[in-house]
């Protein structure tokens, strides 16, 4: 009988210039791990002792955007040398031999953090030529470039991934799709800023949105504290939400003249309640720290007559030591009755996080597809979008725990 496979290595993406508070992060929550190799955007952990069931490991972090099972890495100067040295990898050969792979994710390490001198995370030229090359060289038939054009990974399968730490330098692993982001290549969902966007915003809102699967259906209403100059906003009108928007500053004219906005321009504190009554949805983004803005959202939620469904809040990081308090922050919001929380740093967020609740688990919105990232064939989705959900809350199938 061929031994188990149980692999020691990990390896996490998270943003560029968030390693240590990683590290960090999981020195507290996974103490049977130990930094190895880093570089900006990319860690890599050993185990205590090899993990015996590599199906069911999930790695616990906040700001990890994706993880999985280190098989190695290649150095060359020429992608099909690289390509070809990847399937000759022990470790590569040695789980292909015992798992059937369902997917391929290859992503470029982020150079920069995102929003810096335009830079978004997502798929590169790079990534794509090398994508390629390793599905001409595949061992796998259902890794080829025929069999595998328009194909979805399925949940719960294994998907080989491959980090291109280096244009030289390839690093390769593999995960399991059990959840949303884990279909998405370096944990980065497939999305680009409009061109009628006012501010990239918009990108967080629609990850946000696609991430927490909270059960919006169009025609419903959702506050947004902190709205100028309606990005964000834009996001949620876009996926067929009415929006009210609140906010002291300026609000962009085109946002202004959706039908479907309205301004109220004024200090979330200092906002009549009347403003939340027949609302379902609450969002803020305000440039506080975060222990204000959970004090201007309780005002909100605890009020007779308010009924919040559930809630999308960025959480600013002025200081990354505030990882310490997440816990805090997580139990503040599940005193309010969202039993349902959790926290995680999206792809297009800066020094800030995202906290998403619902009432109960159950409500989350089922994911029905893998939602992996389409090749670059035309272009990308624009904007986020949103299905009418069942009459009745559904049964999640999303894995990820809360911290």
């Amino acid at each position: 009988m061929p031994t188990p496979w149980q692999p020691q290595f990990l390896y996490a993406v998270c943003q560029h210039g968030a390693e240590a508070v990683l590290k960090r992060e999981l020195a507290v929550r996974a103490p049977q791990l130990r930094p190895a190799f880093s570089r900006p955007g990319f860690v890599t952990f050993k185990l205590d002792a090899p993990c015996t069931d590599p199906e069911k490991f999930a790695l616990p972090a906040v700001f990890a955007r994706t993880s999985g099972f280190s098989l190695g890495s290649v150095k060359g100067e020429r992608l099909h040398d690289l390509a070809a040295q990847l399937w000759q990898l022990p470790d590569v050969q040695a789980f292909l031999e015992s798992h059937e792979v369902a997917g391929l994710h290859v992503w470029q390490r982020d150079e920069r953090t995102p929003g810096e001198r335009g830079f978004e995370p997502g798929p590169t030229i790079l990534a794509d030529e090398a994508e390629e090359a390793i599905r001409e060289l595949s061992p796998i038939e259902s890794l080829r470039p025929d069999s595998a054009a328009g194909r979805s990974t399925p949940r719960n399968r294994w998907v080989l991934d491959v980090s291109l730490i280096e244009p030289n330098q390839w690093f390769v692993g593999c995960h399991r799709t059990t959840s949303r982001v884990a279909s998405w290549p370096g944990g980065v969902p497939d999305l680009e800023l409009p061109e009628h966007a006012v501010s990239r915003a918009y990108l967080k809102m629609a990850e946000a949105m696609s991430w927490a699967s909270l059960p919006m259906s169009r025609g419903e209403r959702v506050v947004e504290l902190g709205c100028a100059p309606g990005g964000a906003s834009q996001a949620l009108l876009d996926a067929g939400l009415e929006v009210i928007g609140v906010d002291p500053a300026e609000v962009d004219e085109s946002v202004l003249a959706d039908p479907n906005f309205t301004h109220v321009r004024s200090r979330s504190v200092e906002t009549s309640r009347k403003v939340f009554r027949h609302v379902q949805w609450l969002a803020a983004d305000m440039n506080v720290a975060p222990s204000f803005t959970l004090d201007a959202v309780e005002a909100v939620v605890k009020h007779p007559g308010i009924s919040i469904r559930g809630m999308l809040l960025t959480l600013k990081l002025p200081d990354l030591a505030l990882v310490d308090e997440f816990p805090a922050f997580v139990e503040r919001v599940r005193s309010w009755g969202y039993r349902d929380v959790r926290l995680r740093q999206l792809a297009f967020n800066r020094q800030e996080i995202c906290l998403a609740a619902l009432r109960s688990r159950g409500q989350r919105r089922v994911l029905r597809t893998a939602g992996t990232r389409k090749r670059p064939t035309g272009k990308r989705p624009s904007g986020p979008g949103i299905s009418t959900p069942p009459a009745a809350p559904a049964p999640s199938d999303h894995p990820e725990s809360p911290i």
